[in-house]
């Protein structure tokens, strides 16, 4: 019988899809993740289901679409009985682990696993004991610096950049790799099969990677993005966009001298490809302990984000307003299992973040996570010839929505929005195929109606097709283990059932 595979999951916060070495980027140094891609199957059209950090989160751990699980916010209250990718494979004897930036709603992750360290404080019992111990230990608890600048006595998280007072070993992604080739060994001596989620807080904000990664990009070198200083008005961009580039091309970002918007935006992009670059440092850690533990092998590795950034495309420096553009909508996903994955394999199909889960379960053999909304991508990943799983890709905020074939992308922001400025709407078209940077948009262009027609009327057939019921008037009565029986009515662990079931019932057309 052939031993179940362990699972790696390596999650960044904020990374740009376009900021890796095997991506093209000109400058960004990203060794280890590159050697990562040349090894498993990286996937070119990788959509996140949510632009900000915990919507996106509950939708990777929990497999369903953001207007399904309902949290559109920073926070909130427990989503009681929402499975989770941890207590899935928890009920069937991975020992379950998490580290690092987990940001999802209150207790909802931590009752599914063994072991749980917030590095950020961005759950409701704060940061980790351990990680502010260690600190302690090392006299770093001023230096640590990834949540503000203290000499600055700034509030919040700034957009300008500098070198952390922090070395490598005492930030968040030294502890975390540290500490996670630990758990891995701790399973081992248990004889478990391990689900580690290693959540590294880089390269969001506040932008200041420790001495060695600032250094690798001086200031001077730095390249601009194409789009950088484009005329917004001209490219038909969005209103709530043009407002914060122009704000930002004010100089009210800048902490530094020179406090000019050329000066700050250059530290910014620098601060920037030095975290991505100790993102990469972190997962090489990371996957050479597993090697030299000879655990690589039977080990499946998955690498991704919980959303893009902008990196100054446009002027703006981080990823609000983030609906708006495809460099945060597209997120970098990355595959590895040896002997079964091919190695260097690009996947060009629509893909998003929803379908991790029961694609993991494909390959370590359990049963699909009833209560997720993904597909099981598997066949993508292994043949060439693969059929895809999907015709769009969404993304969503509560009141926009973007959608994309794979060559257009279109941002819906409906009535009574307040960017459409009492207009029946306001949309965004881009061919992503010829305008790759969205410099133009062709919502008004006589030529693309027919494509705007379509994907508004795909993104409806979408919201309606994958909305998943609580009843319906004719009570889907199926059974099996994922199943209870509420009043009259079968329903999954979350009080609703998957849409597929509704088309299945007999006698349902003319209340469906």
């Amino acid at each position: 019988m052939k031993k179940q595979p362990n699972v790696l999951f390596l999650m960044s916060d904020q990374h740009c899809h376009r900021v890796l070495g095997h991506a093209g980027h000109p400058q960004v140094k990203t060794p280890h993740l590159d050697q990562l891609a040349s090894e498993g199957v990286r996937c070119t059209q990788a959509i996140c289901q949510n632009p900000i950090c915990t919507p996106s989160r509950v939708s990777w751990l929990s497999g369903q679409y953001t207007h399904n699980h309902g949290y559109y916010g920073l926070a909130g209250p427990n989503p009681n009985g929402l499975p989770t990718v941890f207590g899935h494979f928890r009920q069937h004897g991975y020992r379950t682990i998490a580290l690092g930036k987990i940001h999802c709603p209150e207790y909802w992750i931590e009752k599914d696993c063994d072991v749980f360290h917030e590095t950020c404080g961005c759950s409701i019992d704060g940061r980790s004991p351990a990680y502010s111990a260690f600190l302690e230990e090392q006299d770093a608890t001023g230096r640590e610096d990834h949540a503000r600048f203290p000499e600055e006595k700034t509030k919040g998280q700034p957009l300008d950049g500098r070198a952390s007072n922090a070395t490598h070993e005492e930030s968040q992604e030294g502890w975390l790799a540290q500490q996670a080739l630990k758990e891995i060994e701790s399973s081992q001596e248990k004889k478990q099969p391990f689900f580690t989620f290693v959540s590294l807080p880089r390269p969001h904000q506040s932008y200041a990677p420790s001495k060695e990664f600032w250094d690798l990009y001086p200031e001077e070198e730095i390249v601009l993005p194409p789009n950088a200083d484009l005329d917004l008005e001209e490219a038909g961009k969005a209103p709530h966009l043009i407002q914060t580039a122009t704000w930002a091309r004010e100089g009210n970002l800048a902490l530094f001298e020179p406090k000019t918007f050329e000066a700050q935006r250059r530290r910014k992009i620098r601060a920037y490809l030095g975290q991505v670059s100790e993102v990469d440092h972190a997962v090489g850690t990371i996957l050479k302990g597993l090697k030299d533990k000879g655990l690589e092998d039977n080990t499946l590795v998955i690498y991704s984000t919980d959303h893009g950034e902008y990196v100054y495309q446009f002027g703006i420096s981080e990823k609000a307003p983030g609906i708006c553009t495809d460099s945060v909508c597209r997120i970098p996903m990355i595959w590895k299992l040896p002997q079964t994955l091919p190695a260097g394999k690009v996947v060009s199909d629509l893909v998003e973040s929803v379908d991790m889960i029961n694609t993991l379960c494909h390959y370590c053999d359990l049963p699909p996570l009833e209560t997720a909304d993904g597909f099981d991508i598997h066949p993508l990943l292994e043949q060439d010839e693969a059929e895809p799983v999907r015709q769009v890709a969404v993304t969503e905020f509560a009141w926009s929505k973007s959608i994309t074939d794979g060559r257009f992308r279109m941002v819906y922001y409906p009535e009574r929005h307040p960017v459409s400025a009492q207009q029946p709407g306001f949309f965004e078209l881009y061919d992503l195929e010829e305008d790759p940077w969205e410099m133009k948009n062709l919502y008004q262009d006589p030529d693309h109606q027919k494509t705007a027609q379509r994907l508004q009327g795909q993104l409806l057939n979408w919201i309606i097709s994958t909305t998943r019921p609580k009843t319906n008037l004719r009570p889907i009565t199926e059974q099996g283990p994922q199943w209870e029986n509420r009043y009259k009515n079968s329903v999954n662990a979350d009080g609703k059932f998957s849409p597929k079931h509704l088309p299945q019932a007999d006698g349902m057309c003319n209340y469906l």
